[in-house]
């Protein structure tokens, strides 16, 4: 397919493009390149067959009918958004401008792609609009776990434009009928994450000798989902997933933060040992929790079992000792994010 990806110079974007590239696929990646996009995480994709890279501001309209005028793509898979928490409680704007106008300037241009196509290509047309479970608010400690009927109950600025953003897909789909699918996912965790995320947060925080900072008791639960496994799951909800349906997308790994923390300190005792000694997890510290800091997520993906045929691969230990081995083995990586010159690696816009 010719498929056209938003985000994709982003951690789940980029991990998606490549395995699109590699399964004989027509990408092109269209990404703004904020803080959190990344050329580097796309390297190894430059100039490949079937590979073309879009410098453009989803809330641009014009930049946008036009990619979608070159492009010409059978499907469209829009990861774009801003998603750190902390970032939204801070600057909650760019998150109402990139997750909100930037979404609804995308279904725009789709909408006017679609319309222009007709039979089997029009037919065949997918919108792929991938959300998070946290647009479903807090679980408790024995809640059933989130499903494709849970209520909306978003408790930040991040979490509510992404709530808004789902609505807004699904409205395009049930006023124009533009073919739209909705995925919800649980935490992602993996190669290339932007290292303001926890995961990639301790594995730095080890290697430098620093306090390792955990909001609250650590006592918060996510459903962890190996980047790999959710970029599988997305291609088959383009692939098999019915227009107007939505799938949610776990990992069915369950984890406190406090437990996922010591269990990245004993991978690096393994493969990385401090100097002085002392286990990683010594240097474990508790910090002010942060507002609205929902208690626990946990995706039920049946469905995504059931009609897309998806189940994740990695089980509740090898997709973490995978992440903690590759960010060891691409030091220069994460060095061009902490110096910043991962920032000078800019294209023009179209």
């Amino acid at each position: 397919m010719r498929i056209l990806v938003t985000g994709g110079a982003g951690f789940i974007g980029s991990n998606l493009t490549r395995l699109l590239v590699a399964g004989g696929h027509v990408v092109t990646v269209v990404d703004k390149l904020t803080y959190a996009g990344n050329l580097s995480s796309l390297a190894d994709l430059q100039g490949k067959p079937g590979f073309t890279f879009v410098q453009a501001d989803i809330c641009d309209a014009e930049a946008m009918r036009r990619t979608f005028a070159s492009a010409q793509p059978e499907a469209v898979m829009h990861l774009a958004a801003e998603s750190h928490v902390d970032r939204s409680i801070d600057g909650p704007g760019e998150f109402i401008a990139t997750n909100v106008t930037g979404t609804f300037q995308l279904l725009q241009a789709a909408l006017g792609h679609w319309r222009q196509l007709s039979g089997s290509p029009r037919d065949a047309f997918r919108f792929l609009h991938v959300s998070t479970d946290e647009v479903f608010g807090s679980l408790g400690p024995t809640a059933p776990a989130f499903n494709e009927s849970t209520p909306y109950d978003p408790h930040s600025p991040y979490s509510a434009s992404k709530a808004s953003s789902d609505h807004l897909a699904r409205a395009w789909m049930d006023t124009y009928g533009l073919p739209v699918v909705v995925t919800n996912c649980s935490n992602n965790y993996g190669p290339y994450q932007f290292p303001e995320k926890l995961i990639p947060v301790v594995i730095l925080k080890c290697l430098r000798g620093e306090a390792i900072p955990v909001y609250g008791k650590g006592e918060n639960i996510r459903d962890w989902l190996y980047v790999d496994d959710h970029a599988r799951a997305l291609l088959a909800a383009v692939e098999k997933g019915v227009p107007g349906r939505t799938y949610c997308i776990g990992g069915d790994n369950e984890r406190r933060n406090i437990d996922l923390v010591k269990l990245l300190c004993s991978l690096l005792d393994e493969f990385r040992p401090r100097a002085d000694g002392k286990p990683h997890d010594s240097a474990i510290t508790y910090v002010t929790d942060r507002p609205g800091h929902d208690l626990r997520y946990a995706i039920d993906a049946r469905r995504a079992r059931a009609e897309l045929g998806w189940a994740p691969q990695e089980d509740f230990q090898s997709g973490f000792r995978k992440t903690v081995r590759w960010y060891l083995d691409n030091p220069a990586w994460i060095q061009g994010i902490l110096d910043g010159s991962y920032r000078l690696e800019r294209l023009g816009k179209i």
